[in-house]
């Protein structure tokens, strides 16, 4: 049944969307926006929750929040695991991009973050960047989802 809501829910927006004059169709993209948003099936967000804490919690925190000192190099000449809830500069990059830098980590690039690739499956790797997802400000969501959608 609430599947079968969400559906008619996108439609009509759809629908509306499609038939604006222009002059609310910033309004209608939000709603959309929160509609997506509000349609992550919570046992999705729960999978990619429990797969983020088993493998991503060590560095970047249990909530995302990443090493306090994030944007400062360290002594070895490395950044500090980025925070991942809104608050850093996740949001600035594509799914693709993030999945990307799951996939194959950050070493080709200087940092520390390890390779996935041969751990964590496609799926997983999309569960737990919906659950990074999920944790940002509405604002910071708004602002990615209209720039890589």
């Amino acid at each position: 049944m609430l599947l079968k809501n969400t559906f008619l829910t996108l439609l009509s927006l759809g629908i509306l969307i499609s038939c604006s004059d222009g002059k609310s169709e910033r309004s209608l993209e939000s709603k959309k926006i929160e509609v997506v948003r509000a349609i992550v099936d919570p046992k999705t967000y729960s999978q990619g929750q429990k797969l983020f804490l088993v493998n991503c919690a060590v560095c970047h925190g249990t909530q995302g929040e990443g090493d306090k000192d994030w944007r400062i190099i360290g002594d070895d000449g490395i950044a500090k695991a980025p925070p991942l809830n809104g608050t850093g500069h996740t949001w600035h990059h594509s799914e693709e991009s993030l999945t990307n830098t799951i996939k194959n980590g950050t070493a080709k690039l200087g940092g520390k973050m390890p390779a996935w690739k041969d751990k964590l499956s496609d799926r997983e790797i999309k569960l737990i960047l919906t659950w990074i997802t999920a944790q940002w400000p509405d604002e910071t969501y708004t602002a990615w989802y209209n720039r890589f959608n």
